[in-house]
């Protein structure tokens, strides 16, 4: 019978990151860089999949505001969707293009979808992020705790901000999946899969230096430059979106 084995959630993507991948016995990655839109991670995507290793493109979308920020993962969108727009609003779009609709990290920090959240919008997610090298052993415990109280299919990920993190983690879908369409239907469809990673001091290591990254990669400083002036590529005033996400805008 065969497997495929994912990388349910990487921020870099290169010849590097491939290699490391296909080294680690991984089958594909979701590709989902930060502030990125759509047609850039899909170019992106197709340039670096091969005939036995794919990269799915994803978005992972700040919904609500900078400081009340829940992140959202799509994968499978079709078209374009703004960050710092209503949860209400994200995920309503993303039913709408029937992707596969991810909760990562849940009850992380302050940057993720709490109990309340998932139970409102739970027959609307497809899956629920258990573990990535961020998590410490309490966020690993409660994200458990969500799946198994809402049951909701698992997923884990590298949640990759650093190329030396990727394959660390990943979901092994029991069938093969060949194409990045085979896997937003396996997501969607609840198909059976476990959640595995590796383990050892060098882990560990690994784990550290992402969670480190989590406070340059937090900085207000930083996204108030980058982002709030309203001309950024995934400001949802951009005139890419065409005025379509303006009745669900925080901004």
């Amino acid at each position: 019978m065969g497997r495929f084995r994912l990388d349910t959630h990487v921020k870099v993507l290169d010849e590097r990151v491939v290699e490391r991948a296909k080294a680690r016995g991984l089958d594909g990655v979701v590709y989902a860089p930060h502030f990125t839109r759509l047609p850039d991670i899909r170019a992106r995507a197709e340039r670096f999949s091969e005939e036995d290793f794919v990269v799915i493109p994803g978005r992972e979308v700040f919904t609500g505001d900078w400081r009340n920020r829940k992140h959202v993962l799509a994968v499978g969108l079709s078209d374009p969707v703004p960050d710092f727009i209503t949860l209400e609003g994200a995920i309503a779009e993303f039913e709408r293009q029937e992707a596969a609709v991810l909760a990562p990290h849940p009850e992380f920090a302050t940057v993720s979808l709490e109990a309340h959240d998932i139970r409102a919008h739970r027959e609307r997610i497809h899956a629920l992020e258990v573990y990535n090298p961020k998590h410490l052993e309490t966020h690993t415990r409660r994200s458990r705790e969500l799946a198994a109280e809402f049951e909701m299919p698992a997923f884990g990920s590298s949640y990759a901000h650093l190329r030396g993190t990727v394959g660390e983690v990943w979901t092994e879908f029991d069938r093969a999946l060949g194409t990045a369409a085979d896997v937003v239907a396996a997501l969607r469809d609840g198909v059976p899969r476990s959640v595995r990673r590796r383990d050892g001091l060098e882990h560990r290591l690994r784990c550290g230096a992402e969670f480190t990254h989590l406070f340059y990669e937090n900085s207000w400083g930083k996204i108030d430059r980058l982002f709030l002036s309203g001309t950024e590529p995934t400001h949802p005033d951009h005139i890419a979106y065409g005025g379509r996400f303006a009745d669900v805008s925080v901004y």
